[in-house]
């Protein structure tokens, strides 16, 4: 006597591919996405093409060099004076390329500039023409770049606030967006980044 072997029913699959279709569009639709932000960096002009190369020595002033290798050694200074410094000394020696308080003809031009303030009144301020050059090798620690990067643009946040505490008398942070927008036109954040060298393999 044949064995009474139950069916399995079947289940219809049809709608399923339909089902998990749209469950996917729903997802793409109502996730959000993270947008990687890059550091704001302001790259110095392309010099004119009839310039002489006795004016493009001129302006060599206005250059503070920042070299850091792939152990994490710290160059910096002007093309004339550049001295190997540790990681907590970048700060204030940006600072002070930045201000150039005592006017050294070795530090940064200044030109003074009129920005116009919230009230609608002008404030003339004497601009630094200084740009900070960042060149890294190719195997720099990551972490390390970071750090630098970190410190570099500590200089120009503590610049900004002395020169909103001088001009508005709070900091930086606590200033309304006009006002922080005339100090950044006084202070404007120039990090120019080299494209990182190769390393030359023996």
């Amino acid at each position: 006597m044949a064995s009474n072997k139950r069916k399995v029913p079947e289940v219809n699959s049809s709608s399923q591919a339909d089902i998990a279709f749209s469950l996917l569009i729903f997802f793409l639709v109502a996730t959000t996405m993270n947008t990687d932000t890059g550091l704001a960096r302001m790259l110095p002009p392309m010099p004119p093409e009839n310039q002489v190369q006795d004016d493009v020595k001129v302006k060599e002033r206005n250059l503070f060099l920042v070299s850091v290798s792939a152990g994490g050694a710290i160059l910096a200074g002007t093309e004339t004076d550049r001295s190997s410094i540790d990681l907590r000394q970048l700060t204030p020696k940006a600072k002070e390329f930045i201000l150039n308080p005592m006017d050294d003809e070795n530090l940064p031009e200044k030109q003074d500039k009129e920005i116009e303030l919230p009230d609608g009144s002008k404030w003339t301020y004497p601009v630094s023409q200084g740009v900070i050059s960042l060149q890294t090798t190719r195997d720099t620690d990551y972490q390390i770049y970071i750090k630098v990067q970190n410190e570099l643009t500590r200089a120009f946040n503590e610049v900004r606030d002395e020169v909103a505490m001088r001009k508005f008398g709070a900091k930086f942070a606590d200033l309304a967006e006009g006002e922080r927008n005339a100090v950044v036109d006084a202070v404007p954040l120039k990090i120019s980044e080299a494209e990182p060298r190769a390393i030359k393999k023996k």
